[in-house]
């Protein structure tokens, strides 16, 4: 039995830290790599061609095209487009206007598609959602309020010093400044545990901040993310991930239990404070994505 065809599409440095991600762990039995640039994408093949064999991962690393997507059984969206961040409020959407259209284009390349899509481009929220509705694909997940649990259950077992494995809570809502805690059904070894709320909340505010001083940019906190929901989505691991998905008529983080590779809700109960701000991140949402260009084919019809 041979194991799955991976595709990332992107060659900047999140999509080379999830290329790199997938040859260390040998997740894929072939990895296809696309960019429209392609001297950087042929020398990161070289690169993890040598980084396979070194590491003795089997995993096979090739270029390739948007149609070579299509062979894939999952495909990793990280593409960038060239722009200046300059918001300094709601600073994940910054890139939505830049990165729309190139989503747009590679999602009307791959209409139809019946493999398992995970976006990681920000603003994630908005551009799952616009990768969906350009190319029909059912299986389309963003990347982004998984990282935000994992650092949630992080900063809340270092608050209340104990293993992270021992707890359990989720994020939910937006990749952003409106993400919720659902601390109302967060456990710690299976007992609800009381925190100070405010203080894990502002940590999880300033963890974003506080990489991208250090090193510039987020880049591997989204691959642990990315390969935790593809051997989910793959139907290699049941278990349960945050991701983006519809929510009413937007999109946006939520738990999805994953068995064999099918994917079910599973929203925790919320107390009235947790359903109105995640209404409040559904509301801000929605309006943003009003804001978004346009894809082309909207505009003819």
């Amino acid at each position: 039995m041979t194991g799955p065809v991976v595709g990332v599409v992107g060659a900047g440095a999140v999509g080379q830290a999830v290329a790199a991600g997938l040859v260390s762990v040998a997740l894929p039995e072939r990895l296809v790599v696309v960019s429209r640039r392609e001297a950087q994408v042929r020398g990161l093949v070289a690169d993890l061609q040598d980084l396979a064999l070194s590491a003795r991962s089997h995993t096979q690393v090739a270029a390739g095209s948007d149609a070579d997507l299509r062979g894939c059984d999952a495909v990793v969206v990280a593409l960038r487009s060239d722009f200046t961040n300059t918001a300094d409020r709601d600073v994940r959407r910054g890139g939505a206007v830049a990165n729309a259209p190139a989503i747009g284009d590679l999602a009307r390349g791959l209409h139809g598609y019946g493999g398992s899509v995970l976006v990681v481009t920000n603003p994630v929220d908005l551009l799952a959602r616009r990768f969906a509705e350009v190319s029909g694909c059912t299986r389309v997940y963003g990347i982004g309020s998984n990282l935000d649990s994992a650092r949630y259950r992080l900063i809340l077992a270092e608050c209340i010093r104990v293993s992270p494995e021992l707890v359990q809570g989720h994020v939910i809502g937006e990749h952003g400044d409106r993400a919720v805690l659902c601390l109302s059904t967060t456990t710690v070894d299976g007992r609800p545990v009381s925190a100070p709320a405010r203080a894990v909340a502002e940590d999880l505010q300033r963890r974003p901040a506080l990489i991208r001083a250090g090193i510039g940019r987020t880049r591997y906190g989204p691959v642990g993310a990315a390969l935790s929901t593809l051997r989910k989505a793959l139907g290699l691991v049941d278990g349960v991930e945050e991701v983006s998905v519809p929510y009413g008529d937007v999109w946006l983080g939520l738990p999805l239990a994953f068995t064999g590779g099918m994917a079910v809700p599973c929203l925790p109960p919320l107390t009235r404070f947790e359903r109105l701000r995640l209404d409040s991140a559904a509301s801000s949402l929605r309006d943003a994505y009003t804001r978004m260009p346009t894809p082309p084919e909207r505009i003819s019809s």
